[in-house]
């Protein structure tokens, strides 16, 4: 008996020194990140593009081009003979949206230099991740449960899976390394809470959390979380790559800092998107998260739903996002105010997790702190 607590506090530490071990590899990584962008700077491609496009839309409003599709064509005579100029056809975008506005080229703005440091900085979190990925699989080993018993567990899991599916996106091909650098960013701040503020021992579960509900109800919010966290990221910066935009599209001039970033970024329609099909993808899953815990509830404590903050928070967080697929469908709501309340919601996230665990009494109260 001995010789099994002497191992699982061995892995116990193992697991601390991996978690540490990815910590200096992410910092690595984001140094990576910001030298890319620092390089990305220096190219002209971006800069180029965004010229392009704000003398196009400048040319379309001198001309008075009206809606969408318009064909203007001018009718001369000479001699008796009528002549068809070329009609020239100029394509509008509905307010708020604008779809043709071209998406910038990335961190690296083009830059080989830049480019390299951004693979570097990929390399990196995909060595972090597989560290992290360790430590936390050794804490579970050494618990001999589901390793997010308390909130270190559950910070630990939730940055790993956050990795996890950024990495996922780019072996699926998609040109998401712009969120690099916020999400190791994040990730360090995550885990470094995780380490100062909200460290547990291991420790076996009090008896109401000792169930294989555990791994299906908390698995789920967890996974969630990391996918809503992305989408709450790609929200935030459509706000600022909007209002770039509408500044360019108004005849103004963003400062050189704001251009320097923005005009790297996608466009604000491919942001908008990007952030909507994660937050509707994921919403069924939240909804079923929901429906597990009031399940294993009943189990626990013999009733499905009894207001506890946790359940309140939690249902708050699916109305938030219930509204925010809501406005994402109403016409006046779309665009800048949907994202609003995308961002409303994840902060509901945000405060069932921390908020939650440190300032309410409750039967969720597991924290550990």
């Amino acid at each position: 008996m001995d010789i099994a607590v002497a191992a699982n506090e061995s892995l116990a530490e193992f697991s601390n020194l991996l978690i540490k071990s990815a910590m200096a590899v992410y910092a690595l990584a984001f140094v990576a990140h910001i030298v890319e962008w620092v390089f990305g700077s220096r190219s002209k491609v971006a800069r180029t593009a965004a010229a392009l496009t704000a003398r196009g839309a400048g040319s379309a409003g001198e001309k008075g081009a009206g809606k969408a599709g318009k064909v203007s064509v001018t009718v001369r005579t000479s001699g008796g003979t009528e002549v068809l100029e070329r009609p020239e056809v100029v394509t509008r975008s509905a307010p708020g949206r604008r779809t043709g506005v071209p998406d910038g080229p990335g961190a690296a703005g083009g830059d080989e230099q830049g480019d390299l440091y951004g693979r570097i900085a990929v390399s990196l979190t995909v060595l972090a991740f597989l560290l992290h990925f360790g430590a936390v699989l050794t804490r579970a080993l050494s618990v001999q449960r589901a390793p997010w018993g308390n909130m270190y567990e559950f910070s630990t899991a939730f940055s790993m899976v956050a990795v996890g599916a950024y990495l996922a996106f780019l072996v699926a091909k998609k040109d998401i390394r712009w969120i690099g650098l916020p999400l190791v960013t994040t990730v360090l701040l995550d885990l470094g809470l995780a380490i100062v503020v909200f460290y547990t021992e291991s420790d076996q579960l009090v008896p109401a959390l000792d169930s294989y509900w555990m791994w299906i109800h908390v698995s789920l919010a967890i996974v969630c979380g990391a996918l809503f966290y992305l989408g709450a990221v790609s929200t935030l910066l459509y706000l600022f790559r909007d209002r770039y935009e509408a500044k360019l599209e108004a005849g103004g001039r963003p400062g050189a800092i704001a251009t320097s970033v923005l005009e790297r970024l996608p466009s604000s329609a491919s942001l908008d998107g990007f952030a909507y099909r994660i937050n509707a993808a994921v919403f069924p899953f939240w909804t079923f998260t929901i429906i597990a815990g009031a399940i294993w509830a009943e189990n626990a404590w013999g009733r499905y739903w009894g207001w506890d903050p946790k359940e309140t928070w939690s249902f708050i967080t699916w109305v938030g996002y219930a509204a925010y697929l809501h406005a994402r469908a109403t016409a006046g709501w779309k665009g800048r105010r949907a994202a609003y309340l995308a961002l409303i919601a994840f902060l509901c996230f945000l405060f069932n997790y921390y908020g939650v665990n440190i300032f309410f009494d409750g039967l969720h109260s597991y924290g550990g702190v």
